[in-house]
């Protein structure tokens, strides 16, 4: 998937289908003089539905959607006969799409599952014709109702891509360089900042043909959370992930100071961000000898208690199984306390 092609927030104004109007229709036959009312009723508006596909992966087939409309309900005919249903519109969704009111932002409800369907706008009911207000007293009505209108609205649709693992770092961090040596991903790579201009999505192979999906954004600045840099607007992809993955590079100045700067935007972006499992990684650790490491290690003790943290390198392929282990062994736990 090219940069692109990732679309992740789309508005569309969607409009049902509104009834068709009942009939006055009254019967004619021959040798029947008064036959009475057999006018049918309307038949019903076309809805508009959002159904969740697991095989899409973003939003980019509705970027140049902008209206959609649900067809109008037939008219009831003679003989009892009820009008045509209006023609159903249905729009296939990327599971972890969120759907809000555009006016009031508003979180109307959320696809999570493939195949789950939910009417966002309904059809308007068909009038009822003539045949039911026949009475004893009103035994040739000429009226019947019309069809109520179809709903109207203004919808945004925001992406939230579902992966376990969400990797967080500032511009160069080594993210997607992380995610293309553990996964079969293919993001850009290349030594300025920003590289990463869209999320990207990667499933890692574990034992046993057990497997985990992790989640690469754009690199978070300070001052993200205040709209800085690119790393704020992708901020929600990773809401939905159990466990946090902060790549520190190895030749950073201060390791905590940035571990901090980091938490700290996320802290603003939404606080509950901090109740999730975090593992801090020390990427490019190649570039370190071993008494370097030694002497990291000592000091990364003291500063973070508490905080699993652990060395690895992309490039010379060293730690990668055992954060792959470790990984899979905080998603297992979190799933288990859930």
């Amino acid at each position: 998937m090219t940069e692109g092609n990732f679309v992740d927030y789309v508005k569309i104004y969607l409009a049902s289908g509104k009834g068709g109007k009942g009939s006055t229709h009254l019967h004619r036959e021959k040798f029947i003089e008064k036959g009475g009312p057999d006018g049918g009723d309307g038949g019903r508006g076309g809805h508009v539905i959002l159904v969740g596909n697991k095989g899409l992966w973003t939003l980019f087939h509705l970027k140049f959607l902008r209206h959609v409309k649900a067809g109008h309900g037939g008219d009831g005919g003679s003989s009892r006969s009820t009008g045509a249903d209006g023609e159903d519109k249905v729009i296939e969704v990327p599971l972890g799409t969120v759907v809000k009111d555009k006016e009031t932002g508003e979180v109307l409800f959320e696809i999570t599952e493939h195949g789950e369907s939910k009417i966002i706008a309904k059809g308007g009911k068909g009038g009822l014709g003539n045949w039911h207000f026949r009475s004893a007293t009103n035994q040739t009505p000429r009226y019947s109702q019309p069809g109520l209108p179809g709903e109207e609205l203004d919808i945004i649709l925001e992406l939230k891509v579902l992966a376990d693992v969400g990797l967080v770092g500032f511009p160069n961090a080594g993210k997607s360089t992380l995610l293309s040596v553990l996964t079969a991903a293919k993001p850009k790579i290349a030594d300025y900042p920003f590289t990463t201009l869209k999320p990207n999505l990667g499933i890692v192979a574990y034992r046993d043909f057990q497997s985990f999906v992790i989640a690469d954004i754009p690199g978070i600045i300070e001052g993200a959370a205040e709209g800085k840099g690119l790393g704020h607007y992708f901020l929600r992809h990773i809401e939905r992930n159990s466990t946090l993955l902060f790549l520190i590079p190895a030749d950073t100045d201060d390791i905590k100071k940035e571990y901090e700067i980091l938490l700290d935007e996320l802290r603003r972006y939404n606080p509950e961000m901090l109740d999730k499992d975090r593992l801090v990684v020390v990427s490019k650790s190649d570039m370190l000898d071993e008494e370097l490491k030694s002497e990291m290690k000592a000091q990364l003790d003291k500063e973070f208690k508490g905080i699993q943290y652990m060395f690895i390198s992309s490039v010379a392929q060293q730690g990668l199984q055992e954060l792959k282990d470790k990984l899979w062994k905080m998603l297992n736990t979190t799933n288990e306390n859930d």
